[in-house]
């Protein structure tokens, strides 16, 4: 009974310390910073210099698909394997490990899609100061310096990208711990050893001693003969935090030591990188130096703070540099604790050339370049000045150096280059990319019911909406508590005969309770994450306390899967999808309100796979949503924690935001962050998860939610209920408008949609994605663009009454999608506003469709017509796309039933024709208006069909606009037809 009380007021005061620390902004003593992590401050403190790893070339050996090379610690001789992969794509990747580990080093798996498909390299030039590699081409070459080690990719006289120029490679390898071993063969013949000593006299035992000690030398110069180490070994010493560490309470031992490792990239010629979300800051990452590097590591955050390196819950490591010649990325693939410097500044070229030029010289002499090269050297001479550079620095806990470098050269080709790594964001159910409506918590069935009524008597749309943790029976995930939502599956069918959906959330902690199917299934398959001395590890969390399934484990994933069926979830039905919370893991009385670092997932500690965790449960919530439909239906599962290659399984959003002006701004380069890495299902909670917004504060996220990729409302359960209709009807009728204008616009979100699930391409981007050589567009990340031809610069500020926005593309031309006005590209633009004000503007050249019709839901619209909008460029001239299929199942992939149209206007015709011929998709949706911008007046305007028919169209010019708006053309969306201007 003791226990039992002593735990449940451990509880109570857990759970207390939760809603304390959130009331305020987030506690940062409780998340580490650099110097408190022993491997980030033991690694930070190595300073650019020489490298102390040399490439031992007599070992290279080169085969169709890569070359494989020994590198050489000089100070403790021991030695790396070093392999190199030309990839198809214009990909480089560079893989580094020990050679002989005394165990297995992890290698994250799973996120690759494929094996990367290689190229062969060939050796253009080798001598003893390095060898130089053909990378395609006439110009590409790889240049590996042996003494020391370094990589320098090359495209003509221009180096793109330098491998461990600062000398800072670092491989710390795993290691018996002296003192370990002494201790486990005193435990082990403890016993015998003290017989041994009461019947051998000292002699005996001094003769033994000494044999012992010759036998071992004996053995350590025959393993030094046999790797050819010659050379004086350098003791290593030590340090603190190598075998066990202290955070606050936590313990974190280390049985293998020290395993860190670290890389650096150097950058020529770049000024701006971006990406390595999630952090809660600019779209341009800034220089680290003198702070805290940017870190990577899924921790559970409350009320998270703006401007700061520090983790949140996601971690991709991906960052791209792009400069007006040259985008590029690195691809980072370790999935343990990370941390990454930034370095931009001003660099001698002398410097610069005699890092690359010199040592190289008679190589590029014999590749007919010794005549730019001795250019560069005159300039140098001559003191041409400084030249731009970058300088990023990786450093992980644990596993091994794997880094994917993808040249570009332009923004498209890098992302067509990751994706081609790991995948493309799913193509989710239409209905997805509509309204969602949640808050924690909806109180019972009753609630559900006046909530879904409400939007239809103030005539709002939405598609979704959510259940909290409060749904469930006590926190057990996948049920329902009996008292406030007896009968679920009536609550579901409600909402599914107004094609309505509901998401419940389900997340990976377990309560511990011997009654609960879920844990004694997971337990007795031993299916849960163990603690070191192999039990199951339990932690508190919502429930209390829970398990942690180990969804590394693929049996543990199909299991899990299995759950969602209709037969296994009780209540669920079809209309129902999934919410993966707290999956960083959170573990509230954890270090750093997560796991520790050696809980075990079978042979593998926590801190080799740690940023996986979230990957592999929103993973393993996909495939169950897909089996239960029969592999018809298409999922949609929200997370909160992610990783590289998360984009194959649904969305996420930017976690525990809060209601203010600042976390507004913060959602646009946040969601544009993840956009270029992969992942572009992203949005923010609407008003914000904590706190209580005013009025407009609430108006304007509205506003700009409706043009981010997803769109939710959330709020916390300790914040007045913030429905849209509970703020007057002036603020009712402005967030209806700015729902509506999202739903109008759903077939052209749906169409990039379908875009990045074949290309990778972002959906929300940021301007210098289409604007590469525009410097002007590099920074900018209060305004972006949806797909090419949108862009949105949302009101962020309190008060406002106007907002500059930045128009780009010289000779391009913009119209304001709310007044047709039209604007030359490559301006500021100052924009008056009122709360009514969404600035918003289409391309010139562009064709966008829309659905005008607004219903209750998206499914709703299904069969209603189209508007086209067709934006003139300053050649009079349009092209766009449409896309349709059934919007929820693969049929458009398993069956080829869809319509993929072209758009085109030239010559004073707008056409639509097919672009995908072999594909067939029967749609009643029709074409009932044609708005055209920028265009004079005709006569006359004609349709022609397929059959051969003509007929008159009604049409009206405004000319103070240039708007010509054509009534009803009557043709089916799906058929190939031209409207002709007389």
């Amino acid at each position: 009974m003791a226990s039992f009380i002593e735990r449940m007021c451990l509880h109570i005061v857990l759970v207390l310390s939760v809603f304390l620390s959130i009331t305020q902004a987030v506690d940062r003593s409780n998340f580490k910073t650099c110097d408190q992590s022993a491997f980030c401050s033991r690694q930070r403190a190595m300073k650019p210099g020489q490298s102390s790893y040399r490439a031992l070339l007599e070992t290279l050996e080169l085969s169709d698909s890569h070359l494989t090379l020994q590198l050489q610690n000089n100070n403790n001789k021991v030695r790396l394997l070093l392999e190199l992969y030309r990839l198809q794509g214009n990909m480089t990747r560079v893989k580094i490990n020990e050679l002989k580990p005394v165990k297995p080093r992890y290698e994250v798996p799973d996120v690759l899609i494929t094996d990367p498909p290689t190229e062969p390299m060939s050796v253009v030039v080798q001598d003893e100061h390095g060898v130089v590699l053909s990378l395609g081409g006439e110009d590409r070459r790889l240049i590996l310096s042996a003494q020391p080690f370094r990589l320098d990719i090359m495209e003509g006289p221009q180096v793109l990208l330098s491998l461990n120029s600062r000398g800072l490679l670092a491989f710390e390898q795993l290691r018996i711990r002296k003192d370990t071993i002494s201790h486990k063969i005193s435990s082990t013949v403890g016993s015998i050893w003290d017989k041994i000593k009461s019947v051998f006299s000292s002699k005996s035992q001094t003769d033994t001693e000494e044999a012992g000690e010759k036998e071992d030398t004996e053995k350590h110069d025959e393993e030094k003969a046999s790797e050819g180490e010659e050379e004086e070994v350098e003791e290593e010493v030590d340090q603190p935090g190598m075998w066990e560490e202290t955070f606050k309470s936590h313990a974190d031992t280390k049985p293998n030591g020290p395993s860190s490792i670290s890389l650096d990239f150097s950058l020529p010629g770049v000024e701006h990188v971006y990406g390595i979300p999630e952090h809660a800051d600019s779209l341009r990452l800034k220089n680290t130096d003198g702070g805290d590097p940017y870190r990577l590591y899924n921790l559970d955050v409350f009320q998270y703070e703006l401007f700061n390196p520090m983790a949140l819950y996601g971690a991709v490591p991906v960052l791209l540099s792009h400069n007006t010649h040259r985008t590029m990325g690195l691809f980072w693939l370790n999935a343990a604790e990370t941390w990454v410097d930034i370095s931009s500044g001003q660099v001698g070229v002398c410097e610069w050339i005699s890092h690359t030029v010199f040592p190289f010289i008679l190589s590029l002499d014999s590749l007919g370049l010794i005549s730019k090269s001795c250019l560069y050297m005159l300039d140098c001479v001559q003191g041409s000045g400084e030249v731009l550079q970058t300088d990023v620095r990786w450093i992980s806990e644990s596993g091994i150096i794997d880094v994917f470098i993808m040249l570009g050269p332009q923004p498209n080709d890098v992302f067509t280059q990751y994706a081609s790594l790991t995948g493309t964001q799913s193509f989710p159910p239409l209905s997805s990319l509509a309204y969602h409506q949640c808050r924690w918590n909806y109180n019972d069935q009753e609630d559900v019911s006046a909530v879904d009524q409400g939007f239809d008597e103030h005539d709002i749309p939405y598609d979704f909406i959510w259940l909290d943790i409060e749904h469930t029976d006590g926190k057990r995930y996948f049920t329902w508590d009996n008292n406030k939502f007896p009968q679920p599956k009536d609550m579901l069918q409600g909402l599914l005969d107004k094609r309505r959906k509901m998401v419940t959330i389900v997340d990976p902690h377990i309560k511990v309770d011997s009654s609960y199917k879920i844990h004694t299934e997971i337990r007795s398959r031993g299916y849960y994450i163990k603690n070191e001395d192999g039990g199951d590890y339990e932690g508190w969390c919502w429930p209390g306390n829970a398990g942690y399934p180990d969804f590394t484990n693929p049996e543990m994933r199909r299991w899990w899967a299995s759950m969602f069926a209709y037969d296994q979830y009780e209540g669920s039905m079809e209309n129902l999808y999934t919410w993966n919370d707290m999956n960083e893991p959170s573990v509230f009385n954890g270090p750093e309100v997560t796991m520790h670092k050696d809980a075990l997932h079978g042979t593998w500690e926590h801190r080799d796979v740690h940023n996986l965790y979230g990957f592999y449960v929103q993973m393993a919530t996909a495939e169950g949503q897909i089996q239960r439909s029969g592999g018809l239906e298409r999922p949609f599962v929200l997370t909160r924690a992610f990783f590289a290659g998360s984009q194959r399984y649904g969305a996420v959003w930017t976690g525990d935001n809060a209601a203010e002006w600042g976390h507004l701004k913060m959602s646009i380069p946040m969601c544009l962050s993840l956009g270029l890495v992969g992942i572009s299902f992203c949005g923010a909670d609407v008003g914000g998860f904590f706190k209580t917004p005013s009025a407009e504060l609430l108006v304007r996220w509205y506003q700009a939610g409706a043009y981010q990729p997803f769109f939710r409302a959330h709020a916390h359960l300790d914040t007045p209920r913030r429905e849209p209709w509970l703020f007057g009807p002036d603020n009712t009728d402005l967030i209806r408008e700015a729902v509506r204008q999202r739903y109008t616009l759903l077939p052209y979100w749906y169409l990039q949609f379908y875009h990045a699930q074949r290309t990778g391409q972002p959906v929300m981007r940021p301007l210098w994605v289409e604007y590469p050589e525009d410097i002007a567009t590099f920074s900018i990340d209060d305004e972006f663009l949806i797909g090419r031809d949108l862009l949105v610069h949302p009101v962020t500020d309190e008060g406002s009454s106007g907002v500059t926005a930045y128009l780009p593309g010289n000779g391009e031309v913009w119209y304001d999608v709310h007044t047709f006005q039209r604007h030359d590209g490559a301006q500021n633009l100052y924009i008056p506003v009122t709360m009514s004000s969404i600035p918003v503007f289409q391309r010139g050249g562009s064709i966008i469709c829309r659905k005008n019709r607004v219903r209750r839901s998206s499914s709703c619209m299904e069969n209603d017509p189209y508007t086209l909008y067709v934006a003139l460029d300053s050649q009079g001239n349009a092209e766009g796309e449409l896309y349709i299929d059934d919007g929820h199942t693969f049929k458009h992939e398993t069956d080829k039933q869809f319509i993929h149209r072209h758009l085109s206007f030239t010559a004073n015709s707008l056409s639509s024709s097919d672009l995908s011929p072999d594909s067939q998709f029967p749609t009643a949706s029709w074409v009932e208006k044609v708005i055209i911008l920028g265009v004079q007046k005709p006569d006359a305007v004609t349709l022609t069909t397929t059959d051969g028919g003509e007929s008159s169209v009604e049409f009206e010019f405004d000319p103070d606009t240039a708007v010509l708006t054509l009534r009803k053309p009557g043709v089916n969306a799906g058929v190939n037809w031209t409207l002709h201007l007389r």
